[in-house]
């Protein structure tokens, strides 16, 4: 009896591409997916241990799973959290049949002797959706003073462009989102600083749309705003974190709010359509109350389409975590809560804005679509109409499988709620998914 596979994935992008290249590795040992962990054989939990939160999450997912197994069912966690911790971890939740850090063989059956695999470089199956994200390398050389990442990540070991280029041809998404840790930093740990631009130009003239994920601010080139530029996916990714000088020198970061309003102007100048995403952490020790009215003004200046708050973790063996003038838990709550309010402002007023505007739509799946504006799983989202005939006045959204490409099309925006969308088919572009 072939045996199946479920596979539950927590925290990032990054992690979203390691869980299909396990699912590769369970389909290559005869497996096949479940329709439920309750029915699944081996159930696997690719962990997050990014925060203090996440850690939670991540065992509070194993054992509701293990709750929620059949008799006889093997739990496997694997990921951040396997790997950071690895036999503490096992030996605080017996409920796990494995902990198996990076590269250990996942499967339903041990495999005495089975050697460790480079997960990076797997092959992973064809995309389910339009889109894909698309690890391009692993680990971090950055110090900054509040990531562990490094730690239990290594530092930055990049693919070649000609497995990442195979790669792209493998899984037939009509999207792909680049993604790394330091994405800006792609080849430089091979003594290719740069090689960022020539990659993105590669993908791009292989999909009809490019998006990138998690840029360095210093990285952020003019050659790379160019490049960027030939996507069809003006989505600006930055990772600022905070907006005082002061205080992001004590987070082991470069800029300040002044330079990142500058740079963000400038492309904004190059690219009118150009849409904005930014991290930020509140509450990294030290932080004063005149560093938060600093963030706040950035917000308010820059108006970035989108942007999440989280509080500071203290992460063990990081600069951070021993720091004095620690900021009182309530006080991180109230700075976060005033962030979250702007911001969510801020992005309700951009989304309304768009009302009239004509944009490209890529159909995820049935009424529900994106613009470039909108990152997969990040970001909200456009409604569409569910009309599947051209001669309804619509488009044909189609049903999506494995590999298959998804459909763009031309739409008016016609309503806005918080961060979702409105829209209807523009007429001229109703004949343009026929056959």
């Amino acid at each position: 009896m072939t045996g199946r596979y479920w596979v539950e994935t927590l925290g990032c992008p990054k992690n979203q591409v390691d869980s299909d290249k396990l699912a590769g590795t369970l389909a290559a040992d005869g497996l096949v997916p479940a329709g439920d962990p309750g029915d699944a054989d081996v159930i696997v939990v690719n962990t997050c241990a990014f925060i203090e939160a996440a850690r939670q999450e991540s065992v509070e997912t194993v054992l509701a799973l293990s709750g929620a197994r059949r008799p006889g069912a093997r739990l496997v966690v694997t990921g951040c959290l396997a790997e950071r911790y690895g036999s503490e971890l096992a030996e605080a939740l017996p409920e796990a049949d494995l902990v198996a850090g990076f590269g250990v063989p996942v499967s339903l059956v041990d495999k005495p002797g089975a050697s460790r695999f480079d997960l990076l470089n797997l092959p992973r199956p064809p995309a389910e959706a339009p889109w894909a994200y698309l690890k391009v390398a692993e680990g971090c050389d950055r110090t900054c003073g509040f990531c562990a990442i490094p730690s239990f990540r290594g530092p930055q070991r990049s693919r070649s462009m000609e497995a990442i280029l195979a790669e792209v041809d493998s899984l037939g998404a009509a999207e792909v989102v680049l993604v790394a840790q330091d994405l800006a930093s792609y080849g430089r740990d091979l003594g290719r600083h740069g090689d960022i631009v020539p990659l993105v130009r590669a993908v791009a003239a292989k999909v009809p749309r490019t998006r990138l994920l998690y840029l360095y601010p210093s990285e952020l080139t003019d050659g790379l705003i160019e490049a960027m530029g030939e996507t069809a996916c003006p989505y600006f990714d930055l990772s600022l974190q905070h907006a005082s000088k002061a205080h992001l020198r004590r987070m082991r970061r470069w800029g300040d709010g002044s330079r990142f309003l500058a740079r963000i102007e400038a492309i904004r100048w190059r690219e009118p359509e150009a849409a904005f995403r930014s991290s930020f952490i509140v509450g990294y020790p030290g932080e004063t109350e005149a560093d938060h009215d600093e963030l706040l003004r950035f917000l308010e200046e820059a108006q970035l389409d989108w942007a999440g708050f989280f509080a500071f973790s203290p992460e063990e063996g990081t600069h951070a975590a021993g720091m004095a003038d620690q900021v009182p838990p309530a006080l991180v709550a109230e700075r976060l809560l005033e962030c979250g309010e702007l911001q969510d402002g801020i992005t309700a007023r951009r989304r309304a804005a768009l009302i009239g505007s004509t944009t490209t739509v890529l159909v995820d799946r049935a009424g529900v679509g994106r613009s470039h504006r909108e990152a997969p799983e990040i970001d909200g989202i456009i409604r569409l109409p569910e009309v599947t005939s051209p001669d309804a006045g619509g488009y044909c959204a189609g049903a999506h499988h494995a590999g298959a490409h998804g459909r763009f099309v031309e739409v008016e925006i016609t309503g806005a709620e918080g961060p979702d969308l409105e829209a209807r088919p523009v007429p001229a572009e109703v004949t343009a998914c026929g056959g």
